[in-house]
């Protein structure tokens, strides 16, 4: 079976663990699975800082199915120590109100080495995995450089301006009022190698619950990304981030407020729209949260469990997905 999932990071990523936990993937050293994962991972929350490249999302997913993740964090490796961090507060480096652990700034280094000497980001992923063995085929959505950034009215100031969405997001805790979120770069950018083609060759599509403006719907902003979900002859079924009105985790209320959708699991659903009924619309499926209600048009929904608390549960929630597709494991 090829599964194709678009996801973004920390919930994204522990999505792709109970999916990975369903189809029995091997570990590493076994003999290879019958069935492929890829992932289509938002790459418009990466950005340069103190001159690395640094790709969020991406290494959310490597570290989290390669065993190296801080569990506790959710982000982040384990077993992290933050020399480097607390030398650039000393000199009062701009940035470094975003954490970077010595560990992780490895990767860091390895990536912006070979980005200067000329690979793209897919084949810099692919050769960082070669280490992590995620047992998922981890595909950044584009080569090209889109980043999301934050129109806000910055604190203490008033000053409108334009800033990196990480800065919106981890800096000033997604306080200031999103007047507007844009992925920069997206208009121009293409999907990346094997994108279209792992979605139009899967045999089913999952959107994970992640957040809906800044994670999936950055990736629906490249071009050729949502026609191709809307041309493949599998199902396309999402599974809602919206828990009982409130995101399960982070902030995506106020990224929901800033584009004008409410923090509902049908209004989410509504949001994405049917393939057979809108004319941008992407779902043939809709799973919620049990409790929650969502009428989508020409949309499938079902209610189910939808807390990632373990990964038996969110392999369960995989397994509802594939239900509501029509798809056999057998």
């Amino acid at each position: 079976m090829k599964v194709a999932a678009i996801v973004g990071g920390v919930g994204g990523a522990r999505f792709l663990l109970g999916v990975k936990h369903l189809l029995g993937m091997p570990a590493v050293g076994e003999a290879p699975s019958e069935h492929e994962i890829t992932a289509v991972v938002n790459t418009a929350d990466d950005m340069w800082l103190h001159g690395l490249r640094v790709c969020p999302d991406l290494d959310s997913c490597m570290y989290t199915l390669g065993g190296g993740i801080d569990t506790e964090r959710g982000w982040g490796r384990a077993e992290e120590s933050w020399t480097v961090r607390e030398e650039l507060a000393a000199y009062g480096a701009e940035g470094s109100w975003f954490n970077l652990g010595d560990r992780d700034i490895a990767t860091h280094l390895v990536r912006t080495r070979m980005m200067r000497a000329g690979y793209e980001l897919s084949d810099i992923t692919a050769a960082l995995c070669d280490r992590w063995k995620p047992g998922v085929r981890l595909l950044p959505m584009s080569d090209d450089r889109v980043e999301t950034h934050v129109v806000i009215d910055e604190p203490g100031t008033g000053e409108r301006k334009a800033v990196h969405f990480q800065e919106w997001w981890v800096r000033y805790r997604a306080e200031p009022k999103a007047e507007s979120i844009v992925p920069v770069g997206a208009d121009e950018a293409t999907p990346a190698p094997g994108v279209v083609e792992a979605i139009t060759d899967a045999d089913i599509v999952l959107i994970a619950p992640s957040n809906p403006v800044v994670s999936v719907g950055t990736v629906l902003a490249v071009p050729g990304v949502r026609e191709a979900l809307r041309k493949t002859e599998a199902p396309v079924v999402g599974l809602s981030p919206i828990v009982r009105g409130k995101a399960v985790r982070g902030m995506a209320e106020a990224c929901l407020a800033a584009i004008g959708v409410p923090s509902t699991a049908e209004a989410v659903g509504r949001h994405y729209g049917s393939r057979s009924c809108s004319p941008e619309g992407i779902l043939d499926a809709w799973l919620v949260h049990t409790g929650d209600a969502a009428d989508v048009p020409n949309v499938a929904v079902r209610a189910v469990p939808l807390l990632m608390s373990d990964v038996d549960a969110t392999a369960a929630m995989a397994r509802a997905a594939l239900d509501m597709g029509g798809v056999d494991l057998a």
